[in-house]
């Protein structure tokens, strides 16, 4: 498939999870995609097996992101697709409980790091050019132990929404994908162990009327469609991937 040939694709978190499987998607449909990541090792090695171009980047560290949209800048002058996808949960506990260096480490990544993404890529964007931000169910939920999570991912459905109405006139459409429960690894990376992840597997499993987890291509998928064509009159919208669990 050559739906995206020639697009300028800018995946952040590329390296592995929904990043990885988006960026795979993309180039899949002839796109050139350029991959963030904290790791060098990993962004490396992950860009080498995909045919991305790795850049290593920080998503909450703002010169990190000044420097990436120079270099985008340097080689292809403009961008057509904007993947915002990096994200922590953080630790998870009580709010009483909660430490400033949690919260800061979440929003910085979640919510700062995103915005100024989007803010510091605007004048690259191409009139026509789709932008994506990977939010989650949890920015609707309110559920114990979660909140400074839950609340980074509300902020920035907010932004993405303002953001869609500001860009509106330039052609760009800006959408949300908010992923339910899904195979990758940031529970692990929540510092839960082996026994406890499976054990919250199975209970969702249990929940979610499909009675099954998601998987990273299934949002994949969904996102390289916002970034066609195909998807021209969509903006300003949150889709949920969740296999009904918010129903």
């Amino acid at each position: 498939m050559n739906n995206l040939k020639d697009k300028v694709a800018i995946v952040t978190g590329g390296n592995s999870g929904i990043g990885y499987a988006t960026a795979k998607e993309l180039i899949a449909q002839s796109a050139k995609v350029i991959i963030t990541g904290r790791r060098r090792e990993a962004i490396e090695a992950a860009a080498q097996e995909l045919g991305a171009i790795p850049f290593l980047a920080d998503q909450a560290e703002l010169h990190d992101t000044e420097l990436l949209a120079t270099a985008v800048k340097e080689r292809f002058s403009k961008v057509d697709i904007l993947f915002i996808n990096a994200g922590v949960t953080g630790t998870l506990g009580l709010i009483e409980n909660a430490s400033v260096e949690n919260f800061d480490r979440v929003m910085d990544i979640n919510f700062r790091g995103a915005y100024f993404t989007l803010s510091k890529f605007i004048p690259l964007l191409n009139d026509g050019a789709s932008v994506v931000i990977l939010s989650s169910i949890v920015a609707s939920t309110h559920n114990p132990n979660s909140s400074i999570y839950q609340a980074s991912k509300a902020a920035l459905n907010s932004i993405a929404k303002t953001a869609a109405a500001e860009l509106a006139p330039r052609k760009i459409r800006v959408n949300i994908v908010s992923p339910g429960p899904h195979k990758t690894e940031i529970m692990g990376k929540a510092g839960l162990d082996e026994a406890t992840l499976q054990q919250i597997h199975e209970r969702l499993i249990n929940e979610i009327p499909l009675k099954k987890m998601g998987e990273a291509e299934d949002v994949a998928r969904l996102v390289t469609y916002l970034c066609d064509d195909a998807a021209s009159f969509i903006t300003g919208t949150e889709i949920i991937v969740d296999g009904g669990l918010t129903l």
